[in-house]
């Protein structure tokens, strides 16, 4: 970015810090020792902040809306993203208070004082750009700026939310409008791991991985990071951070495959990380003749807002996944269209990701493998470049993660 003559560019670094990172007078001092180490190393931090707290906290943005809903059950659009907004701003504000308790020039702005421009789909609403001036100037002038995240404003200046994980899209979306150094996303484990640590106590935290990787553990169930954000970050060769408030760990680095090579060598690791994602449905639909039988029942499911995933078209059947709470929904709809579906509840969907995997032979032979010797029935299966899929039994998930991750050897 060309700069005004007699301007000095200013090195940023966006740190977002997740709500559970902000609860409480002891964790936000952790936060301005973070922020503050930042500015020591010669940074202007720029923080992205969430709202405090989760479920049942004061101000958590649940809980507001548990509050509102007693009332108004239909809360919805404009006026549900005003109330939705208000849990980072009160988060932003305190942070903002906490800083300059320290000393520090600090100053707080909402998503749209930031320059953050959406459309106007309230409640889940797209970034259109980002007009960092402001912050630009703020910088400058020595403030550290501290950015309600998940949240902007249309171009008439109605308040939008980002929907889910928006507070990570808010922090990658300013990473790459200052041209940030880096973008550090705080939260409290410590970094992103192999697998599931509730499921496979031998997972561990991952040294480095490339965007696609952790887009597609994002999208398999792994909830660190959200995928939009590691999608916006990777589209300007970002720096991503993933770390622990509360451990001095280096935490996981998001980076290209040429820097994750210079580092690993992503062929020295086929797979990177298993994930996992529950409450799914198999329905499998026997076809008398397969004709446009395949595409009325797609459209079927289309009209009725219906996603389906996992798909298989045989001449003699359909085979598709949905999630457990449609589950009733589609199969009415199959039933009323004639077709006698075969409904297969309670499944699990188990994934291997990895750079490293693409044109080397024999990965599935070794998943398949090591399901048979856990007397694993894989449901279904599906692959890409990077991932290779498998739908299991919900019961047998949590064996299917820890035999997976031992058949490649993650816990090394």
């Amino acid at each position: 970015m060309e700069l005004p003559r007699g301007v000095v560019a200013v090195k940023y670094l966006v740190q977002k810090f997740g709500g559970t990172s902000l609860v409480g007078e002891e964790s936000r001092r952790r936060v301005a020792d973070i922020i503050l180490a930042a500015r020591d190393r010669g940074y202007h931090p720029v923080v992205v902040v969430s709202a405090i707290g989760r479920k049942g906290d004061p101000y958590a943005t649940d809980t507001l809306l548990s509050m509102v809903r007693e009332i108004w059950p239909e809360i919805q659009g404009r006026e549900l993203d005003l109330l939705l907004s208000c849990g980072e701003i009160i988060s932003g504000v305190i942070m903002t208070a906490t800083l300059r308790a320290r000393g520090a020039k600090a100053v707080f702005l909402t998503g749209g004082q930031a320059g953050i421009i959406t459309d106007s789909n309230f409640n889940q609403a797209s970034i259109l750009e980002v007009r960092p001036q402001r912050i630009h100037n703020l910088s400058r002038e020595g403030n550290i700026v501290v950015v309600a995240g998940f949240q902007g404003v249309t171009e008439d200046g109605e308040i939008t939310t980002l929907g889910r994980g928006g507070s990570d899209t808010t922090a990658a979306a300013l990473g790459v409008a200052l041209e940030a150094e880096a973008v550090e996303i705080y939260t409290d484990v410590n970094g992103i791991m192999t697998a599931d640590p509730r499921y496979v106590a031998e997972a561990r935290p991952l040294d480095v991985v490339t965007y696609t990787e952790i887009c597609n553990m994002a999208h398999m169930g792994a909830k660190v990071i959200h995928p939009r954000a590691v999608e916006i970050a990777m589209a300007k060769n970002i720096p991503l951070w993933v770390k622990c408030t509360f451990s001095d760990e280096p935490g996981t680095l998001v980076t290209t495959p040429q820097e994750v090579r210079s580092r690993v060598g992503i062929r020295d690791r086929v797979i990177t990380g298993i994930a996992h994602m529950d409450g799914i449905t198999q329905l499998r639909i026997p076809l008398q003749t397969n004709g446009d039988a395949p595409m009325r029942i797609f459209q079927a499911m289309a009209d009725a807002g219906i996603s389906v995933d996992f798909i298989n078209v045989n001449p003699d059947k359909v085979i598709f996944t949905v999630n457990d709470e449609v589950q009733e929904k589609a199969v009415a709809i199959l039933k009323e269209m004639g077709f006698k579906p075969e409904v297969i509840p309670d499944c699990a969907k188990v994934s291997c990701i990895g750079a490293g995997m693409a044109g080397v032979p024999g990965v599935m032979a070794r998943i398949v493998s090591a399901l048979s010797r856990e007397g694993i029935n894989i449901l279904q299966s599906s692959d890409s470049h990077t991932t290779i899929w498998c739908l299991v039994k919900r019961e047998d998930m949590e064996r299917a993660l820890m035999a997976l991750h031992r058949e490649f050897e993650l816990h090394h």
